[in-house]
């Protein structure tokens, strides 16, 4: 049998809301269902509509429990699993303190493994059913996180990172070396089982002008990949660019001259632009990616999410948790701060809002809406089953709320890896099985 029925409270979203009564921008059926076979939504609708097809199905029955997309991260770091936590450092010397000692040991391909194997697993066990990461600069780190995808199914974007001067020797390598590691990466991983390349050079700082010229060429050859990289989160980090590239208009124009800025391009942080940097970004189409809690942990700064979204030339804008330089792996607890966030700015983001950042929203800036992040038929069926009453504190909030937006908000401000009941790649239940592993392991 391999068609099944999973029931539930269904929600999908269609578009972006426009404010907390926007009841069209949503598909929500208080006993819905999905047909799923081969990995793959095949009818969403009322239980009651698909009775008749459930006849020969597996039922799985997760009322009354919400189902919803699977969350998405369009930004994080696998290496940093263990840095993570680490006290007290702006970006640079995070970055020279912690994040590069702990990269240098990514040489050890069954370190990789070990490391990419838990990255994936806890972001299943938080209901993230997508990413978009980070390597290191070893080949075998993508290696091992592209392997570690194809056997979950996930739909993983990654790269290794392409740098080539201002880190420790052992962690740099040449423009001609991150070209062919690149290539070679590609033609190994694009593409097989639900794995995307994304080219990523780390960003200014860490790349010569020769090394962003190779990472450019990738970029001509190979037009329908992501590219990914960092912009404007910290001050200092932006003068210490600038000393390095004193012929560019401004940080964003960096990477504009070196044909980086694309449609599928995923720029970290974004915190401070100029107007000038927000219209290139905004007309080449590239995606602001906030990473709030990361902003928050290294004293970055505010993003300014609803001034972007709002402005003439308007900015295409993904969430992430940006760990290890964010402090939580779940999407939840990540729009709980990204509220926060925007309103120190003096606004205030709804709930429906933040849900459809995190699926609708994030698949669309990653350009993969029509295989991820609705619940639309013929999309994969990952997907997240969340119990707003998980955990004592949710369960008597929960007595007083009346609105399905009012319960959506509740998950987001209280809710964690304790609220999600259920994770589904491509059909397969898989937070189960995670719950009975004991940890890293050996």
């Amino acid at each position: 049998m391999t068609k099944k029925l999973i029931r539930g409270r269904t929600l999908t979203f269609l578009a972006r809301p426009h404010g907390i009564d926007d009841h069209a921008s949503f598909r929500y059926e208080e006993d819905g269902a999905l047909l799923i076979d081969e990995g793959r939504i095949l009818r969403a609708a009322s239980f009651e509509d698909l009775k008749e097809a459930a006849a020969d199905c597996e039922i799985v029955d997760h009322r009354p429990h919400l189902i919803l997309p699977g969350f998405i991260d369009t930004h994080a770091h696998f290496p940093q699993m263990q840095v993570i936590a680490s006290y007290g450092a702006e970006l640079l010397d995070w970055l020279n303190n912690y994040t590069f000692p702990e990269e240098m040991r990514f040489a050890d391909s069954d370190h990789a493994a070990r490391i990419a194997s838990f990255f994936l697993d806890e972001l299943l066990r938080q209901g993230t059913t997508t990413v978009a990461a980070y390597c290191s600069v070893h080949p075998e780190s993508a290696d091992a996180l592209f392997a570690a995808a194809c056997e979950r199914d996930m739909c993983v974007i990654a790269g290794k990172v392409m740098m080539d001067r201002n880190a420790p020797e052992a962690l740099t390598d040449t423009p001609q070396t991150s070209y062919d590691d690149t290539k070679e990466l590609i033609r190994r991983w694009h593409g097989q089982s639900r794995c995307l390349y994304a080219i990523t050079p780390r960003f200014a700082i860490t790349s010569t002008p020769e090394q962003l010229e190779a990472a450019g060429a990738l970029v001509r050859e190979h037009p329908d990949l992501h590219v990914q990289t960092h912009l404007s989160e910290n001050h200092a980090e932006i003068d210490f660019t600038m000393s390095l590239y004193p012929q560019a208009k401004d940080y964003t124009g960096i990477y504009e001259d070196y044909g980086l800025l694309t449609p599928r391009t995923l720029l970290g942080h974004c915190i401070h632009l100029s107007e000038r940097e927000a219209d290139i970004i905004s007309e080449t189409g590239s995606v602001a990616v906030f990473c709030p809690t990361s902003n928050l942990f290294l004293g970055s700064g505010l993003f300014d999410y609803q001034r972007y979204r709002r402005r003439e030339k308007p900015l295409r804008m993904a969430t992430a948790t940006d760990v290890g330089g964010g402090t939580n792996y779940s999407m939840l607890r990540t729009m709980d701060e990204a509220y926060k966030v925007i309103a120190l700015n003096g606004e205030k983001l709804d709930p429906l809002g933040s849900f459809w950042q995190m699926t609708r929203g994030n698949a669309e800036a990653l350009s993969l809406a029509d295989e991820i992040g609705t619940l639309e038929e013929g999309t994969t069926a990952d997907l997240v089953v969340l119990d707003s009453s998980a955990v004592p504190a949710m369960s008597v909030r929960m007595e007083r709320v009346s609105t399905l937006a009012e319960e959506l908000f509740v998950l987001q401000t209280l809710g964690d890896d304790r609220a999600v009941v259920e994770t589904y790649v491509a059909g397969k239940p898989v937070k189960g099985e995670l719950n009975g592993q004991s940890g890293l392991g050996a």
